[in-house]
């Protein structure tokens, strides 16, 4: 009992006064070391428990690879899973659920299906768990297929696996797979679950639609901070920031509290939006109004509002001034900042303590070569390159993708692949004549290459989310609207470009890029060319 109820030390005093111990006290003094900050002791009870001659049941295992579970530690759940093996557990249905699911969040997929496939019943629970695993970790396709071998087998998914399969929807940005599993969830009467509910207004917030997640939000009555969450992240990716703030201060008078992740969607608002004064305002409340300790996270949601805005100095005294050690996050932010606002010495600083802190992260060396090239340093440019090369590191190619009558056609920068090439460049220099009687120019500054002013006219005409866009118009895109996802962000001169396109044609224009949405209507960004 006391254990169930997180009286850890009660529930330790309570078993050492006992004259005699068998296995299921031990399962109950295990039972309450699930969460992030007992887990480590489960492990310490389960080997004292194994010290003193105790054999584990199938209730022992799934307590044990909880902890696991909760902290990650696939060493010692290995450990345990070659106990289960010794006990000939292993093909037990409960026990398989629990080594799935701790395999699953430490990331080992192969590990998952070797598991999955050698278990006597498959319930609709190991379904979800490992439905769960390839949705957290990006790989929706799989999740999407396991969700659909699962019905042909027979098996009712619950709520929890509508979730997890509308989250790999979210994760891929696929709609037409989203969209059959929102019609499921309403036959099957689940579509109000408070997990449904979340995962669906996320999954059309992710898949380029707002308006939508937006609809399906009002028609709910919000009854936890988890749906509130969900809308107010989906503004701020978006480029609404006022109606992510105003859904806050909505939330705060409907006696909702807010947490941590309430004011990473909050800061995110402010950021896109140039709110200074109000991204710090917001910051500092968090701990003196509602006794929310700032994560790493946070405070690399304050460098980018402030970074966003040019504010180098506040920036270097946040920097020295915070409590928690600057990991990765906070450099990458300030060697952004660098790169828009074109601060060399800052984002010399900032480059180098990445390249101590993540050496391998080509996009570290990417950005650090373009604040050169836009100064027209190329000697520098070079020497970063070289760099790169002789510790191995290739930098991540540009890419774009469409779903076209849903399937997904990917493009890379200076394309020669597609089968629809010519078309697409046919489509390319009429949009080249449309834009220009609209005024558009190309910013050649944008190609951080040493060639001449055609080449680089031509290079930018060639970028991955152009070929995309023009691939979506000569394919007759259905329901006016045209959605492109790109791996990273949008180029400067890309953004003027659409726009431009978007006043020639009568469709709305969406490009995902590796930060947030970009709405393009009648000559306009949603970002308002803050971004």
């Amino acid at each position: 009992m006391y254990m169930k109820l997180g009286s850890i030390y009660d529930g330790y005093r309570i078993f050492n006064k006992m004259a005699n111990w068998d296995v299921i006290s031990w399962n109950a003094l295990l039972s309450g070391f699930h969460d992030d900050e007992t887990s480590d002791q489960g492990t310490r009870v389960f080997k004292q428990m194994l010290t003193d001659g105790f054999t584990p049941n199938m209730y022992t295992f799934i307590s044990i690879l909880r902890s696991c579970s909760s902290l990650s530690n696939i060493e010692f759940g290995k450990q345990v899973h070659s106990h289960i093996i010794k006990n000939k557990f292993v093909r037990d249905g409960y026990v398989g659920t629990a080594l799935i699911d701790m395999y699953a969040k430490c990331g080992c997929m192969e590990d998952v299906e070797a598991i999955f496939s050698r278990l006597n019943e498959k319930d609709v629970f190991a379904w979800t768990v490992i439905i769960s695993g390839y949705s957290q970790t990006n790989q929706g396709e799989r999740a999407a297929r396991l969700f659909n071998q699962m019905r042909r087998e027979g098996v009712i998914p619950n709520e929890f696996t509508l979730a997890s399969s509308l989250r790999g929807c979210s994760a891929i940005a696929s709609l037409e797979n989203g969209r059959q599993l929102h019609s499921l969830a309403i036959k099957a009467g689940q579509s109000t679950d408070m997990f449904v509910s979340s995962a669906l207004i996320d999954m059309y917030a992710k898949c380029g639609y707002i308006d939508d997640a937006e609809a399906l939000f009002n028609g709910m009555q919000p009854n936890d901070t988890v749906l509130w969450n969900t809308i107010i992240c989906g503004y701020s990716q978006h480029g609404e920031g006022d109606k992510a703030l105003k859904a806050f201060r909505q939330m705060i008078n409907e006696g909702f509290l807010p947490d941590g992740v309430t004011f990473l969607g909050i800061l995110s608002a402010c950021s896109h939006m140039g709110l200074v004064e109000q991204g710090k305002n917001h910051f500092y409340s968090m701990s003196e109004s509602y006794g929310i300790t700032p994560s790493i996270e946070h405070y690399a949601c304050l460098v980018d509002v402030l970074g966003r805005a040019g504010k180098f100095d506040e920036i270097e005294r946040l920097i020295e001034n915070m409590e928690l050690t600057p990991n990765a996050l906070i450099w990458e932010n300030v060697l952004g900042a660098c790169k828009v606002h074109g601060n060399v010495e800052l984002g010399e600083r900032a480059a180098e303590k990445l390249f101590q802190i993540d050496p391998e992260t080509d996009s570290n060396y990417i950005l650090l070569s373009n604040i050169y090239a836009s100064k027209g340093r190329w000697n520098d440019v070079s020497r970063v390159r070289k760099s790169m090369s002789s510790k191995g590191i290739k930098k991540e190619p540009g890419c774009s993708w469409v779903e076209i009558d849903a399937q997904i056609h990917v493009f890379l920068s200076q394309d020669s692949s597609h089968p629809r090439l010519l078309d697409i460049h046919r489509k390319m220099e009429e949009l080249r004549g449309r834009v220009s009687e609209v005024g558009y120019i190309p910013n050649t500054k944008y190609v951080p290459h040493n060639v001449t002013e055609k080449e680089k006219r031509e290079n930018l005409f060639n970028h991955s989310e152009r070929l995309a866009l023009g691939f979506a118009l000569i394919s007759k895109v259905n329901g006016g609207r045209i959605r492109i996802f790109k791996n990273l962000r949008i180029c400067g001169d890309c953004h003027e470009f659409i726009k431009c396109v978007s006043s020639t044609v009568d469709q709305e224009i969406v490009v995902r890029d590796a930060s947030r949405f970009h709405h393009f209507r009648n000559g306009f960004c949603s970002c308002k060319d803050y971004w």
